[in-house]
């Protein structure tokens, strides 16, 4: 479902727009203008953190000021740590949480582990992400995802009182999966967005953590990754109830596959602003 040959063409990196606040508030009745509201300037700081595979670079986020907030770590989609990516991290931030954005690719290149604009219909550009994908394990996620929820939990600002939430994009859905499964006493929410194989009939799926998990879930699904596999959803809200875990799972008529990240061919701006009030709405909710 996260297969390269239906991920958006031309990529390239945009900035968010001011205005994309105000219709959030559209998409959910106002859920996120209440957020909106309480922006506040963020620290954004670019940081390493030691692994068990070695030093991950990464950006870290966290409102000004002396308060303490909880923490979100965000899994990028397949191009990885970029400015779309640290737009999206530092306005996480501005809502009120400590965010945390790795390099997927740290153990060969780091981030941008591209340069200049990308279009997926390329052979030539797709061979480029294969030997960097192959580096990211289902083993070396849960080590990665360990350090960097420990990392999260080690600053100053971030409220360990409160649960800690994570979010992916693409392949950035199962990795926040796994998330949940190797911190589940810290995590509380996981979001997927457009995410791919989340169910599979592989040993390592991601569907199969989800008993060891203590988290909300919210699943947000292109229309064309639905169209491929119509029977995908229907088995995760299966594999969500026999957990017994909570669990929104939405198609998004009319969006693509990466609809939500700013920059690509089919950045969808009212669903994706739509998808990022759920998920403030979902922050709110489990990080407690």
């Amino acid at each position: 479902m996260c297969d390269d040959d239906i991920h958006p063409g031309l990529v390239h990196d945009l900035r968010l727009s001011r205005r994309t606040f105000g219709l959030a508030a559209a998409a959910l009745g106002g859920v996120a203008a209440t957020a909106a509201g309480a922006q506040s300037p963020v620290v954004e700081k670019d940081v390493e953190i030691r692994t068990a595979d070695g030093v991950a670079d990464a950006a870290l986020y966290y409102p000004e000021g002396k308060a303490k907030w909880p923490a979100v770590l965000i899994w990028p989609d397949v191009l990885s740590l970029r400015p779309a990516f640290r737009d999206m991290g530092r306005r996480l931030a501005a809502a009120g949480y400590v965010v945390l954005v790795p390099n997927l690719y740290y153990r060969v290149k780091k981030a941008p582990v591209i340069d200049g604009t990308f279009d997926f219909s390329k052979p030539d550009d797709r061979e480029k992400l294969t030997p960097m994908r192959a580096t990211v394990t289902p083993e070396g996620t849960d080590r990665d995802a360990a350090a960097y929820v420990a990392f999260l939990d080690a600053q100053a600002q971030t409220n360990k009182a409160r649960k800690v939430g994570v979010q992916g994009y693409c392949m950035g859905g199962p990795l926040s999966f796994r998330t949940a499964a190797a911190a589940p006493d810290r995590i509380a929410a996981v979001a997927s967005f457009h995410g791919g194989g989340l169910f599979t009939d592989q040993p390592t799926s991601p569907h199969l953590l989800i008993a060891k998990t203590h988290a909300d879930y919210l699943i947000c699904v292109a229309d064309n990754d639905d169209k491929q596999d119509p029977t995908v959803k229907d088995k995760l809200k299966a594999a969500f109830a026999e957990a017994k875990r909570p669990a929104k799972i939405e198609v998004y008529e009319g969006a693509a596959h990466g609809w939500t990240v700013k920059g690509s061919q089919v950045y969808n701006e009212p669903a994706a602003e739509k998808a990022w009030a759920e998920l403030l709405a979902l922050y709110k909710k489990a990080l407690a």
